[in-house]
């Protein structure tokens, strides 16, 4: 079979169309989710030790405080809401009773602080359930969930584009929360106790001090997670968003040239690829990756 170049300059336009919702879904993804990303990282390596030890051995005493008052609300929605005023009254009279029996005795001890430790805990603790949940399933299965199961669940309506970007947005991000986990980790704690001589609060000192140095050693994996989130974004094709492989299986419907359509596709994508990899490499020798 001869290869026709023709085939290919006449489908280049609609290629160029799934090229460019190819980077936009890309592009949004990542955005997001590095943002979501660097929250959970932060939150599964100091979720526990982002607060003084003080507060910390007193909030063991409340920390179930979080996971009661979301039980709580949950408990009023479902059950509650809707029942006469008296039982309502007697809901909230009661759920404030448990709240300042529990509270008093810590508070009384450890001071106001002592409310930071349990919800830094669950922090910890929800960052590593959407970690494990996220990186525990295949994209395409979340994806379909979002696109499928989503608007039976919530009762809306989901597009297919703003679903895809926010599966590789949530995807993205926990494997980016692992890069940011690993990268904060390998910093030497003595960095951290200069800050804390220096008498600079926590968010400073993870900030100006920790950040900057784990930043660097981020790139070259952070580098590695958008080749594999552009990569990922071809499986977008279940739920029919146009991107470069579904318009690239839709051109070859037509005219049944599969093979100088998907050389194409696959070009294109070592294109994408490689400006990755190049301007990652270009800014790891800027920053002086060691």
């Amino acid at each position: 079979m001869d290869f026709d170049w023709s085939v290919i300059w006449a489908a280049l336009p609609n290629l160029l169309d799934g090229t460019l919702m190819t980077v936009k879904i890309t592009l949004w993804g990542l955005v997001g989710g590095f943002v979501l990303g660097v929250l959970a990282g932060v939150a599964k390596t100091y979720g526990r030790a982002g607060v003084p030890e003080a507060a910390q051995r007193h909030g063991r005493r409340v920390a179930a405080l979080p996971w009661l008052l979301i039980l709580a609300i949950v408990a009023y929605l479902v059950f509650v809401r809707h029942a006469a005023g008296v039982l309502q009254l007697a809901y909230a009279a009661g759920m404030l009773a448990v709240l300042a029996a529990l509270l008093r005795p810590a508070l009384r001890e450890g001071g106001a602080g002592v409310l930071a430790a349990p919800f830094a805990m669950l922090a910890a603790d929800v960052a590593s359930v959407y970690v494990a949940v996220m990186r525990g399933t295949p994209i395409v299965v979340q994806v379909m969930f979002i696109y499928f199961a989503l608007p039976v669940l919530m009762d809306v309506r989901v597009e297919a584009e703003p679903a895809a970007i926010v599966t590789l947005m949530i995807n993205s991000g926990a494997y980016i929360a692992e890069i940011v986990r690993g990268a904060l980790q390998s910093v030497h704690k003595g960095l951290r106790e200069a800050g804390q001589a220096m008498g600079l609060p926590f968010h400073k000192i993870l900030l100006h001090i920790i950040g900057p140095v784990a930043f660097r050693r981020m790139i070259p994996p952070l580098g590695n997670q958008c080749i594999i989130s552009l990569k990922d974004s071809s499986l977008f094709i279940v739920i029919g968003v146009a991107e470069l492989t579904r318009q690239g299986q839709e051109i070859m419907a037509s005219n049944f040239r599969a093979l100088e359509i998907w050389s194409a596709v696959a070009i294109i994508y070592l294109i994408l690829t490689g400006l990755i990899a190049l301007g990652l490499r270009q800014l790891e020798k800027r920053m002086r990756i060691l």
